[in-house]
């Protein structure tokens, strides 16, 4: 079919032979026409004589099965799910005859596909030019079914939420001398990635793997089609959630959920490979120190300034928190968000966008080394969903971390609890589809309005006289905001007048004109937008004074929690811009 296959090019790399094109985004199979021999590109592999099921990707040799097994172990193990060409099609994909001949679209728009961290296997989204490789790559897919415990699927007209684990398992080649070799493995790297509806931002939560919480009862299908319920557990570390007691993924999924009131869409895991293979695919990642690392426990050992790492020191950097910070879990899960954002600087860099070598490497080493969720274990699906995350732009993503307390049950603090306030702020806020990020401007005549009511003088909490009226539906809302409000906000003169004449969606302060200092230190202590400062007239107290009037609407989640999420972040909390370069401490 071609000169290598023939036995003609010893000396082709055969990346080299797949090229960009412009018009379509897509990396296309071009060989050398010799004589008798078609130019159109065929599949990446051997001839229709040989037969290119046998054959693995180019410059690799393909693993025995019981190789692959052993590097790939992960919970719960279900299933590879490989796609059927259509009928007629002798196993090539058809051509769209309505392809546009216009203005050729940017390459980088047409084949830049975003990753969260371990997502690099996203960038599949060149493999169009052969069936046998596209079959190969099908193959190397492991999934596992989510019970139930997800949404189904992402979808284009809505935001979307993947979570991505890490196991601490020993699996796979050169890991059995990082100790606890027989142990089931942990949920040690937990990030929820949410990503915005109209994917002008997204936040990366990074959950502590020792943070204590709930562990729901999880169903799991079994390979006999039977379910199994693992009970849950209650109090217990959250990295529990995957590996112990037989959990799978979808017990994480169902953890999260508990946690933070999303359901999730997709999950991916990655074992300690996926960290080595997908750094070296890249061509190393670009990480700093503020200090001189030597840490035996992880094996890290680095010098003060900029390093370009990959495979073992990859894994080293991530795995290390001895060094850096405090020493503990929370330290180290910096670490990895600051790798985790260089690595998608590398993956969206022309020099890897543009590089048929650096993107087949990284179809090769993700779709090898991440085990996905059944219901889009298909390269065509991982691709619409990497062209979805890449309409991302890198500035506007975020990665935190759950905001959380010391344990209050333990005298010695070796584990965390979520923060109350701040952690159910930080959700709501995701729940409502809001960015650490803001980029969405508001029309300009709203937003002059909704600043101006916030704006100016505030009174003294201890000025501030209010009326407070359940319309939230909630049973209590009222009574525990004026405690709330009188015991932490300062706010003495308020008093709780019962239910509103009817349940309302939006919380709304009503103030006279002379009361606007009042009403904006009143916003100032409960997250109220100007939205919902309504200008207007006040009514007169029990004791016949001129009081504000808060009515709580369905929007209110408890005494302590903004009203608006939007309105600000929680004080205190960490976050790192994906597109900051910052030097381990």
């Amino acid at each position: 079919m071609d000169a290598q296959g023939r036995g003609r090019a010893e000396n082709i790399d055969p990346a080299d032979q797949w090229v960009l094109n412009p018009d379509t985004g897509d990396y296309e199979l071009r060989l050398s026409p010799s004589a008798g021999q078609s130019s159109v590109p065929g599949p990446r592999g051997s001839s229709p004589r040989q037969g290119g099921h046998g054959r693995s990707a180019p410059g690799r040799e393909r693993s025995r099965p019981d190789e692959r097994d052993e590097r790939r172990e992960v919970p719960g193990q279900r299933r590879r799910r490989v796609k059927e060409p259509e009928p007629g099609s002798g196993g090539r994909r058809k051509q769209n005859p309505r392809k546009s001949k216009g203005k050729p679209k940017s390459k980088g728009k047409k084949v830049m596909v975003w990753t969260g961290g371990t997502l690099a296997f996203l960038l599949v989204a060149g493999c169009t030019g052969g069936y046998l490789y596209y079959q190969h790559l099908n193959d190397n897919i492991t999934s596992i079914d989510d019970d139930g415990a997800g949404t189904g699927g992402f979808s284009k007209d809505r935001a979307i939420n993947i979570l991505v684990m890490g196991t601490d398992k020993r699996s796979g080649s050169g890991n059995k001398g990082y100790g606890d070799e027989g142990s089931a493995g942990h949920a040690d790297t937990t990030i929820l990635l949410h990503v915005s509806k109209d994917r002008t931002n997204a936040t990366a939560l990074s959950i502590p793997r020792d943070m204590i919480v709930d562990i729901p009862d999880c169903p799991t299908k079994q390979k006999d089609g039977s379910e199994k319920v693992i009970p849950g557990s209650q109090k217990v570390r959250f990295n529990e959630s995957l590996g112990q007691s037989d959990r799978t993924p979808s017990c994480t999924m169902r953890t999260v959920t508990k946690i933070t009131g999303m359901k999730m869409d997709h999950f991916m895991v990655a074992d300690f490979n996926a960290v080595k293979t997908l750094s070296s695919a890249v061509g190393g990642v670009d990480v700093c120190l503020a200090k001189d690392i030597d840490d035996p426990k992880s094996h890290l050992k680095l010098s003060k300034g900029k390093h370009t790492i990959e495979g073992e020191d990859a894994l080293a950097f991530v795995r290390t928190r001895h060094s850096v910070g405090t020493g503990g879990d929370l330290s180290r899960i910096e670490l990895q968000q600051q790798f985790l954002s260089a690595l998608m600087r590398k993956l969206k860099s022309n020099d890897t966008l543009t590089n048929p070598k650096k993107m087949f490497s990284l179809a090769e080493a993700g779709t090898e080394a991440l085990t996905v969720d059944s219901t889009i274990a298909d390269i065509m699906k991982l691709k619409d969903l990497g062209m979805e995350l890449g309409k991302l732009d890198m500035k506007n993503l975020s990665f935190a971390t759950v905001p959380v307390i010391d344990n209050p049950a333990e005298t010695v603090h070796t584990t965390v609890v979520p923060d109350p306030v701040k952690s159910e702020q930080l959700f709501a806020m995701m729940r409502a589809d809001q960015s650490l990020t803001v980029v969405k401007k508001r029309e300009k005549k709203e937003k002059a309005a909704v600043a101006a009511r916030l704006k100016g003088p505030k009174a003294d909490a201890s000025d501030v006289r209010v009326d407070i009226y359940n319309g939230s539906g909630k049973t209590g809302a009222a009574q525990t905001t004026l405690t709330w409000l009188q015991n932490t906000g300062g706010v003495l003169k308020s008093s709780q007048l019962g239910n509103a004449p009817s349940d309302i969606k939006k919380t709304t302060l009503e103030y006279a004109p002379d009361q606007a200092d009042q009403a904006r230190r009143l916003a100032d202590i409960m997250g109220l937008s100007g939205a919902a400062l309504k200008p207007g007239k006040s009514e007169k107290n029990a004791q016949g004074l001129p009081a504000m009037k808060l009515t709580l609407g369905g929007d209110f989640k408890g005494a302590g929690v903004p009203i608006d999420a939007s309105s600000k972040a929680p004080k205190d909390i960490k976050k790192v811009g994906a597109d900051k370069v910052m030097c381990a401490k």
